[in-house]
């Protein structure tokens, strides 16, 4: 299945000066399955270590970390042959060999091959890592498939991607046929989320039970990982991973300690919040004091809602026969929290941190973004009644903010109105943060 990811991966081996490339993310979001299909595709050998299947491979670092040394053993170990600049070496689970981490740094600056570190809990403080090789590694985070690579999956064309993208830029509607295409095929994507697994298990089958079957097998997967990875806090931690779903059902979908122990306060649960967060497991959204560029420094940490990675494990978490309503078109009743859930999976995908505003004299809008300079504040609608939204009105209005537009995602087709544009939820795959560019400048220095 197309990975956009695929096209980093490209650029990253036409770069002359390579780094190791570091690759992370949450489990069974098919890390491994895109690094083996490049490394055989683009490489003449391409060798695999996955420190988990074969902890015997930890021995080719336990040694000296010269370079030479660890070729030599890599090698041996693994009698494959080693052809210089046009060999891939691939790390998997490298959590597990942490002295493989420090030794990226040599093997970079030897540079006869081209090395992928991979792993599901790197941010994890699990095993340290002696020395981190740092400049000597280029990161990217990947996600479970978003909503476009959804689409492609289920043999949508290009043609008509690159139409709606079209209608989005020039903000007018598409055909009304397009339109309820796309909106039962976000229905879908709710409903199955982009876990590779069980994007596959939709696309062969048809059958939401054996789609469930698959997500709740990655489900105890995470479990079992917080088991294995985390001491003291394991209870701490399971429990704030259950909770989730409850919490999102809430009205106001904040995170509420009080939920799990009355008692309960946040620093003695912080460590297990970011372990989940880490892991790539859930995704913090965190509230704003104002909505004023840069919207990093009016961050209140301590009032954050929690989202799941994938909103297809979330249905799963639920229980009920969620998936049934959702695709009879009844996401008004109790589902705004998965709604939610979906556009905080596409927002992160698409490069954007998570936020949202919530204030009683102005109300809360469910996202904020922003998008060079420009704040843009985001609801999400469930319900046909898209066009109420009277805490998005109160922000508008407010003159020191000067906000330029609102999006409402909805149900509906495009339409504009004011400052505020109605969008169908669809079209949340084209909403990307903007690389910024900057030109050359020249400094006199010469005084």
């Amino acid at each position: 299945m197309y990975r956009k990811v695929e096209e980093q991966l490209t650029s990253w081996k036409a770069s002359k000066k390579k780094k190791a490339l570091l690759i992370t993310g949450a489990r069974q979001i098919g890390k491994t399955y895109i690094i083996r299909a490049f490394g055989k595709k683009n490489y003449k050998s391409f060798v695999e270590l996955n420190f988990i299947t074969h902890p015997d491979a930890k021995k080719i670092f336990s040694g000296n970390l010269d370079a030479e040394t660890i070729i030599m053993n890599l090698s041996a170990f693994t009698n494959e042959e080693l052809i210089p600049g046009e060999t891939l070496i691939f790390l998997d689970e490298i959590q597990e060999c942490p002295n493989a981490r420090t030794a990226i740094k040599f093997l970079v600056e030897d540079g006869s091959y081209d090395y992928i570190e991979s792993g599901s809990l790197l941010g994890v403080n699990y095993k340290a890592v002696p020395s981190y090789p740092v400049g000597f590694e280029e990161c990217i985070q990947m996600y479970p498939m978003d909503f476009e690579e959804f689409c492609i999956a289920n043999n949508i064309k290009k043609e008509l991607l690159d139409y709606l993208k079209d209608c989005y830029q020039k903000r007018i509607p598409p055909t009304d046929l397009i339109h309820e295409k796309m909106i039962n095929m976000f229905k879908y994507y709710i409903i199955v989320g982009g876990m590779p697994d069980v994007v596959k298990t939709f696309i062969e089958h048809k059958d939401i039970k054996q789609v469930i079957a698959v997500q709740n097998d990655i489900l105890n997967l995470y479990r079992q990982d917080i088991s294995k990875y985390t001491s003291k806090e394991k209870v701490k931690v399971t429990n704030i991973f259950d909770r989730i779903p409850s919490e999102l059902d809430q009205k106001n979908r904040r995170f509420n300690l009080a939920s799990i122990d009355r008692n309960a306060r946040l620093r003695e649960y912080e460590d297990s919040f970011v372990w989940l967060s880490d892991a790539g497991v859930a995704l913090p959204c965190y509230n704003l004091n104002e909505l004023r560029a840069p919207l990093k420094i009016s961050e209140q940490r301590r009032l954050f809602k929690l989202f799941m990675c994938d909103t297809g494990l979330l249905c799963a978490m639920c229980l009920e026969n969620i998936q049934f309503e959702i695709l009879q078109g009844n996401l008004s009743v109790n589902m705004g929290g998965i709604l939610e859930n979906v556009f905080a999976q596409q927002l992160k995908a698409n490069g954007f941190s998570l936020r949202y505003y919530n204030r009683q004299k102005n109300g809360e809008i469910d996202f904020v973004v922003q998008i060079g300079p420009d704040v843009l504040p985001i609801e999400i609608k469930s319900g046909k009644t898209y066009k109420m939204h009277s805490a998005l009105n109160n922000i508008l209005e407010i003159e020191e903010w000067d906000l330029k537009k609102g999006f409402v995602f909805c149900q509906g087709n495009y339409e504009s109105v004011e400052k505020i544009h109605y969008i169908p939820w669809y079209m949340i795959m084209f909403l990307k943060v903007e690389e910024q560019e900057y030109s050359n400048i020249q400094l006199d220095i010469s005084i």
